[in-house]
C-alpha cells in the first residue's frame, strides 16, 4: 500500500516537528506551507521537498492528510478548509479558538469519513498508556484522588514574547489552552472518565510585557489553578504555569486509588511508579515485554533505550496513518472530539475563573 502523503502548516518549532514525525511514523512529506514564502521555502529546502504558495495549492494537490501546526487563530480555517476538500487532518492543539468551530469540525469530519485528529501527542508516551491499562484493571481499584501539574518558565520575565500572549492571535486562555489542554486530556485518558465539573483560578502573574512593539498590558493566564471531578468519581487539584523558574517542560500527576497508586512524570518518562499499601512498592520501567498490549504498540526502542518527546508524535501519527489505510484497526489517537472536549472544558474554566463558582461542564 502506498505510504500516506502529508503536508504540514506552519514552519516554526512545532511544525519542524510534525515534518520529521511524518518520516518517522512512514509518511511521505510533501510541502511545506508557512505564514511567508521565505519561512517556508528555508524548512523545504531543509526536509528536501516543495513550497506550497497558498492554502488553494496545498489543497488541490495530491497529499492524503494536511497537518495544522498554525497559529491557533488559523487552525479553524485551515482545518475546516482541508476537510471541505477530502483530506485528512492532523490539527495542533487547541482545536480551535472557540467551542463552536471546534465542535462544526468534528461534525465535518464525521460527515465527510475523515480521520480528523487532535495531536495532545503527550498520551502516548507508552507508560501512560500502561496506566490506563492498570486503572482499568484491579491494580489500582477505584481512583479517588488526583494530584497533577504541568509547568514551564518560558515565560517567566517580562521580557519574554510569544504570539500565544495576544488573545487575537493565541486566544482566550493562554497557559490553560497551550499546556493545560495536555494535562486534562492525558487525565481524562488515563482514568477514562470525562469531567464533571470543576473550579478555576486563573492568574496573570506578568500583567505588563516587553513585545517587539513596546509595552502591552496582558490579558491572557501565566498560571492556573483548577479543583476537579470526574465522572468517575475521582477528585483531583491540578496546577498550571508556564512562569515557574526551572521548570522547563515537566508534565506530572499521582492517582490515588482504593487498592493503590500510580505516580508517572515527564521527568523520567520511562519510568512508572506504583505505591501499595499492604505490599512493597514498585519502580515499573518500559519495557516491551512487561507492558499492555496497548502500552506495548507505541513502543519503539528496547527498554533501557530512553523514549521521549519525539516519539510521542510518532506514535501519535503511526495510529493516524495505519487508521486512514484501514479504519478497522484499534486506535487510541485524539479525535476532533477530543479537542472539542478540551474547548468545553477551556471555556467552563473561564466561566469558573469569571463567576469564582464550581462550574459543571454542559454537554
Amino acid at each position: 500500500m502506498p505510504m500516506v502523503r502529508a503536508a504540514v502548516i506552519g514552519t516554526g518549532f512545532i511544525g519542524t516537528v510534525h515534518a520529521e514525525s511524518v518520516l518517522r511514523a512512514g509518511g511521505t512529506l510533501v510541502g511545506f506551507l508557512g505564514s511567508s514564502p521565505e519561512r517556508a521555502r528555508a524548512s523545504a529546502e531543509r526536509f528536501g521537498v516543495r513550497v506550497f504558495a497558498s492554502l488553494e495549492e496545498l489543497l488541490a494537490s495530491d497529499v492524503d492528510v494536511v497537518h495544522v501546526a498554525s497559529p491557533n487563530r488559523d487552525h479553524a480555517a485551515h482545518a475546516r478548509g482541508a476537510l471541505r476538500a477530502g483530506k485528512h487532518v492532523v490539527c495542533e492543539k487547541p482545536l480551535t479558538t472557540s467551542l463552536g468551530d471546534a465542535l462544526e469540525l468534528a461534525d465535518l469530519a464525521r460527515e465527510r469519513g475523515l480521520v480528523a485528529a487532535t495531536c495532545f501527542s503527550q498520551r502516548f508516551y507508552p507508560l501512560v498508556h500502561h496506566a490506563r491499562s492498570l486503572l482499568a484493571g484491579a491494580e489500582v481499584g477505584q481512583p479517588k484522588l488526583v494530584t497533577g501539574s504541568y509547568r514551564q518558565d518560558w515565560l517567566l520575565h517580562s521580557s519574554d514574547w510569544n504570539w500565544r500572549i495576544d488573545p487575537a492571535v493565541g486566544g482566550p486562555t493562554r497557559a490553560v489552552a497551550d499546556i493545560g489542554s495536555h494535562l486534562l486530556d492525558m487525565l481524562g485518558f488515563v482514568l477514562g472518565a470525562r469531567v464533571e465539573s470543576l473550579y478555576a483560578r486563573l492568574h496573570t502573574t506578568v500583567p505588563v510585557r516587553q513585545s517587539p512593539d513596546g509595552d502591552v498590558d496582558v490579558h491572557t493566564d501565566d498560571a492556573a489553578h483548577l479543583l476537579v471531578r470526574w465522572e468517575n468519581g475521582a477528585q483531583g487539584s491540578l496546577t498550571i504555569s508556564q512562569v515557574s523558574p526551572g521548570r522547563k517542560n515537566e508534565l506530572s500527576w499521582s492517582i490515588d486509588g482504593t487498592d493503590g497508586a500510580i505516580d508517572w512524570s515527564s521527568r523520567s518518562p520511562d519510568e512508572l511508579w506504583i505505591g501499595r499499601r499492604d505490599g512493597p512498592n514498585q519502580t515499573l520501567f518500559r519495557d516491551p515485554a512487561t507492558l499492555s498490549d496497548a502500552a506495548s504498540a507505541i513502543t519503539f526502542y528496547p527498554g533501557g533505550h530512553v523514549e521521549g518527546f519525539g516519539e510521542t508524535f510518532r506514535g501519535l501519527f503511526e495510529q493516524v496513518y495505519a487508521h486512514i489505510e484501514g479504519p478497522s484497526r484499534p486506535a487510541t489517537y485524539p479525535t476532533f472530539d477530543d479537542g472539542a472536549e478540551g474547548l468545553r472544558l477551556d471555556e467552563a474554566i473561564r466561566t469558573s475563573a469569571s463567576e469564582d463558582r464550581w462550574t459543571r461542564i454542559e454537554r
